[in-house]
């Protein structure tokens, strides 16, 4: 195994920067927690309009249960609607509306200064390289995430 010092630093660095990340971006706002940008983010950014509970929980890497549990929070903040499928009952879409919408836009600004902060003194060759890292770790937890679940 080659450098298992710096795998395991690398390993445990995820952990804590996310610990870290989600109290930074907790502050950020005050009406929303990072986890719920998370999740309306993914519903934004996926090509169905208004994807399933299930969908939505294979985007964010989250449970049915969570993301039912978060979705009825926004729901009631007046961020998302939740509404039975027209031919199946038993599944529920998720959809954004139009106050979820004018918000994000209202600090569109703000969510660009963080992330241009977060990242300062990368150079776009740093950037190209942690997307592609961060892709093959993804790829490699998909693969381990099969294997158990066979």
């Amino acid at each position: 195994m080659k450098n298992p010092e710096e795998k395991a630093y690398i390993f445990g660095s995820i952990f804590t920067l996310s610990n870290r990340l989600q109290i930074l971006g907790d502050k950020f706002d005050e009406n929303i927690t990072i986890k719920q940008w998370l999740l309306l983010a993914a519903i934004f950014k996926n090509n169905s309009p208004s994807p399933t509970i299930s969908e939505v929980a294979d985007i964010i890497g989250n449970s049915r249960q969570n993301v039912k549990k978060m979705s009825l929070i926004l729901e009631k903040d007046g961020f998302l609607e939740m509404n039975k499928d027209k031919n199946d009952k038993r599944i529920i879409r998720i959809r954004l509306t139009q106050k979820c919408l004018d918000y994000f836009k209202g600090r569109e600004k703000r969510e660009n200064e963080f992330i241009e902060q977060l990242f300062q003194d990368f150079d776009v060759k740093e950037i190209h390289s942690m997307k592609m890292t961060m892709m093959k770790l993804a790829k490699n937890i998909s693969k381990m995430e099969s294997i158990i679940n066979e």
